[in-house]
C-alpha cells in the first residue's frame, strides 16, 4: 500500500491534479468576429478612425504574447457570416483562427449558417478545440461537439466548457441543421464543473446566449441598444464553480469584468467585430482567483503593421473568389446604413427591393438579417454579400391588416430588431406597453383594412416565423428558388446609380 501512495504523489502533476501556489496568466478573448477581417471606418468617432481587422487584432495578439508568457486566447463563437464566409462556407475563419493561435473557441449559432454538416468538417479541420456541452444530434445522446478541454500552458491548468443558448436556437438556419438540437446548458454544465474542479486551477466557460445582439458596428457609441447581460448573470448564479465567463451572441461589451455576487464569477464580452480585444489579468492563489483586472482594448488598426500571414491567407482567398466578390454593380450616392432599433437608410433600401421583386404591396426584411453597412461609391457583390450574407430566399404571402399589424408589433418590441418596411407607413410610441405600440397605420396613401388581404414580399427566414415573427410561420408561401442576395445585386445592376431610399416609415410618436 505504501508503494502504491509514493507512486500516486510522485506522478500527481500528470493526473490532473492543480498544483498549489501563486501564479499570474492573461486571458484574452474575442466574441461576434463576424468576419471582419478587415478594418473597420469608425464613423462614431472624430475622424473616422480605422479599428479592427483580422491582421492588425493578430499583430496586437502577439505582442501581449511576447510579454505575457502565461497566456491564452478564446472565443465565444459566431466567427462566421459576411462575404468571405459566405463564399468559403466559413473555412477561411477556421484558417485564420488557427494563424492566430486561438486556443479554444465556443460554437455560435451562426456557425450553422451554412449546416450542421458543414460547420462539422471545419470543426475537423483546425487544431484547437471547438466546444459545445449542450449540442446533440436530435432524438439520441450522442453529442455532436467535444463539450470541453483542458488546457496547460507553463503549468497552469485551465478546464474550459463551450455552451450555447436554447434561444440561439430560434436564430438557426433550421433546414441545414434539422439533425441537431440544444438543451438547456446549466445541468450539463454542473456536472462537467464538478468533475473538472479539482484537476484544474480555473474553469472558463465559452458562452454564446442572452439576447441577440444589435447587428451595428456603432454599438459601443449607443447604450440605447446595448444589451443587457442578466442570463448571463442568471448561469453564473445557477452553475457555482466557474472562475471566468466568457461571455457572445449579446454583442454587449463589458468595459470592466463584471463580477457574479453569490459565486463571484468574473463576467467579460466584447461588442464584437474584432474592434476591441477583451484582456484579462488573472493571479491564482490555491486554486482559486486571487486578484483580477481586465479591460477591452481598442484596436487601432493604424498603429499595428498587419500580421504577414494572416494577411496572406485573407488576400489568397479574396483572389480566389474574385469573381464573386469583386464585380462592381452601381454607384452609391451615399453610404446606406443599418439601425437594430429604427428605421435605416440601408433597411428601406432591402425593403424596397423586396417590395418590388415580390411585386407586393408590402416589403419586409427583419433588421436582423441586414449585416453590414453599403459605403457610398462603386458598390461590388462583395459589398452585398457583406450586408445580405444568408441563405435565403425571397417569400410571398398574403396576410390580412390584422397580420401586418402583429408583425409590426412584434417589431416595436425590439426583441429582435425594429422590422424595416416598404409600402406602408406606421406611427409608433414606445412609451406604450408591448403589444400595444402601434399608433397609425397606412398601407399606401390609404388607413389598414384589418380584414383586408394585402401581398406581402420578405425573405425565407422571416416567411418560416425567423426571428420570433410568429405570425408568418404557418401561413401559404410561395418561394424564389433565386438567392435573396441576387435579388439585391441584380437591383443594383439594373439601376446603376442608387439613391438614398426616401424615409419616414416608421414614425415614433413624439409627445
Amino acid at each position: 500500500m505504501k508503494k502504491i501512495t509514493i507512486f500516486i504523489l510522485a506522478f500527481a502533476p500528470f493526473m490532473g491534479i492543480a498544483q498549489k501556489g501563486t501564479k499570474d496568466i492573461t486571458i484574452l478573448h474575442t466574441n461576434d468576429f463576424h468576419s471582419a477581417f478587415d478594418p473597420i471606418p469608425a464613423y462614431w468617432l472624430k475622424g473616422s478612425p480605422n479599428l479592427g481587422g483580422a491582421a492588425a487584432l493578430t499583430t496586437m495578439i502577439n505582442q501581449i504574447r511576447e510579454k505575457e508568457k502565461t497566456s491564452f486566447l478564446f472565443d465565444a463563437g459566431d466567427m462566421f457570416t459576411g462575404m468571405l464566409s459566405n463564399v468559403s462556407e466559413g473555412e477561411i475563419l477556421m484558417e485564420m483562427m488557427m494563424s492566430m493561435k486561438y486556443d479554444a473557441m465556443g460554437i455560435g449559432n451562426h456557425e450553422f449558417d451554412y449546416g450542421s454538416k458543414n460547420f462539422l468538417k471545419q470543426m475537423n479541420r483546425v487544431s484547437f478545440p471547438i466546444l459545445g456541452d449542450n449540442i446533440f444530434y436530435k432524438g439520441t445522446n450522442i453529442p455532436y461537439s467535444r463539450p470541453y478541454t483542458i488546457i496547460e500552458k507553463n503549468g497552469v491548468r485551465l478546464g474550459v466548457i463551450g455552451i450555447i443558448s436554447l434561444d440561439a436556437f430560434s436564430v438557426l438556419w433550421q433546414e441545414g441543421s434539422a439533425d441537431i438540437e440544444f438543451r438547456d446548458p446549466i445541468a450539463i454544465t454542473k456536472k462537467i464543473v464538478e468533475e473538472l474542479k479539482p484537476q484544474v486551477d480555473l474553469i472558463v466557460v465559452l458562452a454564446h446566449q442572452g439576447k441577440t445582439g444589435p447587428q451595428q458596428t456603432d454599438a459601443e457609441a449607443r447604450p440605447e441598444v446595448q444589451r443587457d447581460f442578466n442570463e448571463d448573470i442568471r448561469f453564473c448564479k445557477e452553475v457555482p464553480g466557474i472562475d471566468i465567463y466568457i461571455g457572445g451572441h449579446a454583442h454587449r461589451g463589458i468595459e470592466v469584468p463584471f463580477k457574479e455576487p453569490t459565486n463571484g464569477t468574473l463576467i467579460v464580452q466584447t461588442y464584437g467585430y474584432g474592434t476591441r480585444l477583451g484582456y484579462l489579468k488573472v493571479q491564482i492563489k490555491d486554486g482559486k482567483v486571487n486578484n483580477a483586472s481586465g479591460k477591452l482594448l481598442k484596436v487601432w488598426s493604424d498603429k499595428y503593421k498587419p500580421d504577414a500571414g494572416v494577411q496572406a491567407k485573407i488576400d489568397a482567398y479574396k483572389n480566389n473568389a474574385a469573381y464573386k466578390i469583386g464585380q462592381p454593380l452601381g454607384t452609391l450616392k451615399t453610404r446606406l446604413v443599418r439601425d437594430y432599433q429604427r428605421e435605416s437608410s440601408l433597411g428601406c433600401f432591402i425593403a424596397d427591393v423586396i417590395k418590388q421583386a415580390g411585386n407586393a404591396d408590402i416589403g419586409f426584411e427583419n433588421a436582423g438579417g441586414i449585416r453590414a453597412d453599403i459605403p457610398a461609391g462603386t458598390i461590388t457583390n462583395g459589398n452585398v454579400l457583406d450586408a445580405v450574407p444568408f441563405f435565403n430566399n425571397l417569400s410571398v404571402l398574403e396576410m390580412t391588416g390584422k397580420q401586418i399589424k402583429e408583425v409590426l408589433e412584434q417589431g416595436f418590441s425590439l426583441e429582435r430588431g425594429m422590422m424595416q418596411v416598404s409600402g406602408l407607413t406606421a406611427w409608433y410610441d414606445m412609451d406604450k406597453p408591448i403589444g400595444q405600440r402601434l399608433v397609425k397605420l397606412n398601407i399606401g396613401n390609404e388607413p389598414v383594412n384589418d380584414v383586408k388581404t394585402y401581398k406581402v414580399a420578405t425573405n425565407s427566414f422571416v416567411a418560416d416565423g425567423g426571428d420570433l415573427y410568429s405570425t408568418f410561420h404557418d401561413l401559404k408561401k410561395t418561394n424564389s428558388v433565386t438567392p435573396f442576395s441576387s435579388l439585391v445585386i441584380d437591383y443594383i445592376k439594373a439601376n446603376k446609380v442608387i439613391e438614398e431610399p426616401k424615409m419616414g416609415r416608421l414614425i415614433p410618436v413624439k409627445k
